[in-house]
């Protein structure tokens, strides 16, 4: 069985927490032990897991990410978020965290982040336990 998790983002580019989100998921369905698969199905957003205690680390990625890959420049895709592609490319749109006694084995500051590139939106994640 798969759920979801509803995310609605205020803006084009946002890091959204939704740890406790996965973590109220898992509880709900009652997995004790496995794994929390995590899948985006949008192509201008993303997931990631990476340090939640400290917002200036988004702040950077999201920062580092428009550096490098800028929301203007000569793009075939001629959308407007071209940029927003690429990123979700290299962010990536799945991640797997291992569940242990009804918890996300995640590190002290590990946090799990939607990612979105293309806002502001409505969306979602796909949840599926193995």
């Amino acid at each position: 069985m798969v759920r979801y998790i509803n995310v609605r983002s205020k803006s084009r580019v946002e890091f959204i927490d939704i740890t406790g989100m996965v973590q109220d998921v898992v509880k709900e369905a009652g997995v004790i032990k496995g794994i929390c698969y995590l899948y985006v199905p949008h192509t201008t957003a993303g997931v990631t897991i990476n340090e939640g205690a400290d917002p200036s680390v988004q702040r950077d990625i999201q920062n580092t990410l428009s550096r490098l890959i800028p929301h203007e420049m000569n793009y075939f895709h001629r959308e407007g978020n071209a940029d927003a592609h690429i990123k979700s490319t290299i962010v990536g749109t799945s991640v797997n965290v291992i569940i242990d006694e009804g918890r996300l084995l995640l590190g002290t500051w590990q946090s799990i982040f939607f990612c979105e590139f293309d806002g502001p939106r409505h969306r979602r994640i796909a949840v599926k336990f193995i």
